[in-house]
C-alpha cells in the first residue's frame, strides 16, 4: 500500500484493478458454475442465458450495495467474463454425463467459494491495515501541524530579539556617529 494525493492505494493481488483484476477468476468460475447449474436443471439455452445474464448483474449491484469500490469498466468486465464462460460452459455440457456435470459443478462451486472467501479475508485485512495506515498518519501529520507551530513562535521570538539587537546596535552606531562628530 502507498500514499496517493487520492488516499492509499492498496499494492496486494486482491486490490480491484481498473479492468481485470484477480476478482476476474471467481467470475470466470462463477459463470461455470451457474451453466452448470442451469444446464442441470433443464434449463433452454435463451432462458438460461436470460437468467445467467440477471444473475451476474444482480451480483454487480449487490457489490455497488456493499459498497466495494470498482470502476465502472470492472464492473462491465465483470459482468461480460460471467457471460463469456457461461456461453461455452452451458452449449459444451450436452457433451458430459449428468454425474459428471454434477461433480463438476461442485468442485467448481467450491473451488469458486474457497478463493473467493481468501480473496474477502486477504480484501479485509488490507481494509484493517489501511485504516490503521489512515490514522497514523494523520496522527503524524497533527504532530508535524503542532511542532511547525512551535518552530514559527520560534522564529517570531527570534525576530523580535532580532529586531531589538539591530535597534540596539543601530543606537550604538548612532551615538558612536554622534560621540565622533563632536
Amino acid at each position: 500500500m502507498h500514499r496517493s494525493p487520492y488516499g492509499f492505494v492498496r499494492t496486494d493481488i486482491w486490490r480491484e484493478g481498473d479492468y481485470l483484476d484477480l476478482w476476474s477468476v471467481p467470475h470466470v468460475l462463477s459463470g461455470i458454475a451457474v451453466a452448470l447449474g442451469l444446464y442441470v436443471l433443464n434449463f433452454r439455452t435463451i432462458s438460461a442465458f436470460i437468467i445467467a445474464f440477471l444473475v451476474f448483474v444482480m451480483y454487480e449491484m449487490f457489490e455497488v450495495i456493499a459498497k466495494i469500490e470498482e470502476t465502472r469498466m470492472n464492473r462491465t468486465l465483470d459482468i461480460v467474463v460471467g457471460m463469456a464462460s457461461f456461453a461455452p460452459a452451458f452449449l459444451f455440457s450436452s457433451y458430459f454425463t449428468y454425474y459428471e456435470l454434477v461433480l463438476a459443478f461442485a468442485g467448481i462451486t467450491i473451488a469458486d467459494g474457497v478463493l473467493s472467501f481468501f480473496g474477502w479475508r486477504e480484501s479485509q485485512k488490507a481494509a484493517v491495515w489501511e485504516a490503521k495506515m489512515h490514522h497514523e498518519f494523520i496522527e503524524q501529520r497533527a504532530k508535524m501541524k503542532e511542532r511547525r507551530e512551535k518552530l514559527k513562535g520560534r522564529f517570531r521570538k527570534d525576530r523580535y530579539r532580532m529586531k531589538k539587537v539591530v535597534q540596539r546596535i543601530e543606537q550604538g552606531i548612532e551615538q558612536a556617529e554622534s560621540n565622533f562628530s563632536k
